[in-house]
C-alpha cells in the first residue's frame, strides 16, 4: 500500500511543480488553489508512505515520478523543447525509479 500512495503523491508532486508555473508567482487564483491542494496532498501522501519505506528510496522515488511527469507534461502541452536525449534522460530517470522498486 505505501508504494502506491508513493506513486500517487509522486503525480501530485508534478500536479504542484505545474500548478506552480502556472501560477506566475502566487497571482493567478486557481493554479495557486491547485498548487495548494497538491502539495499538502503530495507532502502527505510521502509522509505516510515513509512511516515503512526507507527513507532515502521513498524521496528518490517520489521526485523521479514528479520531475519525469512534470517534464513529459511540459513537453507535450507547454511546447518545452523536446530532443531524442533529452526523452532518453527522462526514461533513465523513471528507470532508475523502477529499479528502486524492484530492489526493494
Amino acid at each position: 500500500m505505501a508504494w502506491i500512495v508513493l506513486v500517487i503523491s509522486g503525480v501530485l508532486e508534478a500536479v504542484w511543480a505545474t500548478a506552480l508555473g502556472k501560477s506566475e508567482g502566487f497571482t493567478r487564483l486557481a493554479p495557486t488553489i491547485i498548487f495548494g491542494i497538491a502539495v499538502t496532498l503530495s507532502m502527505v501522501g510521502l509522509a505516510w508512505a515513509m512511516r515503512t519505506l526507507p527513507v532515502g528510496t521513498a524521496y528518490a522515488v517520489w521526485v523521479g515520478i514528479g520531475a519525469s511527469l512534470t517534464v513529459a507534461y511540459a513537453m507535450i502541452f507547454d511546447g518545452e523543447s523536446a530532443s531524442v536525449i533529452k526523452v532518453l534522460l527522462v526514461l533513465g530517470i523513471v528507470a532508475c525509479v523502477i529499479g528502486l522498486k524492484l530492489l526493494h
